[in-house]
């Protein structure tokens, strides 16, 4: 469903969904014969580096700069999209014309708190380091092109997927309303609003706090807390994107720049790894350079 490559890349990387361009800002023409009217019309590759800038844990306030390899690709008709430390796989091709849909597996890795040195916290990573969580399921979606004029895209998705590695031993399921609109031809902007809700394993394994710790002090031990599953947390997220031929239809070299925003919130908010070491409020930055093919 996505078509402008760099921009899906890095929107995805800052869990937003980034609805098509390129299809989008074709001068509406009689059809003609021969090549593709953009380079997203055909089979593409797009590849990339974004620099990320979040939180070190899920509700810490202390923040990690990350470097976030950027591909996306369509080949025979099957796109393949980027989720953040994974993959979304579409196959339903896109209609020239009306709504279109997507459905797919997907895949992602998750590292929360998987590597005490990454926490910045000493006392939360006296807790322990996590497993990484190995995320398998599906994404659907669909996209009515035209809301407000002839170029921009209103994108509905849901990702939902378990972990298959028994770290946390539970689900995530996560919707999202998408509206996109080219500013110029080379300047587009999507604004995206998102929200997650998780199971009672996945609450556990993340928020879940014991009543001991050998480790630490007694006058840093964190109260006990016991995590359950529900709305996890809500966000909006801002992409600009620029294609630095004038021409995003063309393809090759854009910049790309996202701010994203989210509150966790019941237990994700309430555990003591939020509420006394941390915050629930989250942000996030990225910037990213990419080239499509």
């Amino acid at each position: 469903m996505n078509r402008f490559a760099p921009v899906a890349a890095l929107a995805s990387l800052g869990l937003l969904a980034t609805p098509a361009f390129a299809r989008d800002a074709e001068i509406e023409e009689p059809v003609r014969a021969g090549p593709p009217a953009t380079v997203f019309d055909g089979d593409f590759l797009s590849v990339g580096v974004g620099v990320g800038y979040n939180a070190s844990y899920s509700g810490s306030d202390d923040y990690n700069v990350n470097v976030l390899p950027i591909i996306q690709a369509s080949v025979w008709g099957i796109d393949i999209n980027p989720r953040p430390a994974g993959i979304a796989i579409d196959f339903i091709p896109d209609p020239d014309e009306g709504v279109g849909f997507s459905a797919g597996p997907m895949v992602r890795l998750r590292s929360d708190r998987v590597d005490a040195e990454d926490v910045n916290d000493d006392i939360v990573a006296a807790y322990g380091e996590l497993d990484r969580a190995v995320e398998l399921g599906g994404s659907v979606g669909v996209k009515f092109p035209k809301v407000l004029h002839p170029y921009d895209s209103l994108s509905v998705n849901v990702d939902a997927a378990w972990d298959v590695a028994g770290a946390h031993g539970g689900m995530y399921w996560s919707p999202s309303v998408t509206y996109f609109s080219p500013l110029s031809r080379a300047t587009a902007a999507s604004l995206s609003l998102s929200t997650t809700f998780i199971d009672d394993d996945f609450a556990d394994y993340y928020y879940s706090v014991p009543t001991t710790n050998t480790l630490l002090p007694d006058e840093d031990v964190l109260p006990g807390f016991q995590a359950e599953g529900g709305m996890q947390s809500y966000g909006v997220n801002l992409l600009l994107a620029h294609d630095l031929s004038g021409d995003v239809t063309d393809g090759g070299l854009s910049l790309v720049g996202i701010g994203g925003w989210s509150k966790l919130v019941n237990d994700a908010a309430d555990t003591p790894f939020t509420s006394i070491r941390g915050n629930n409020d989250q942000y996030f930055i990225a910037l990213g350079v990419g080239y499509t093919f």
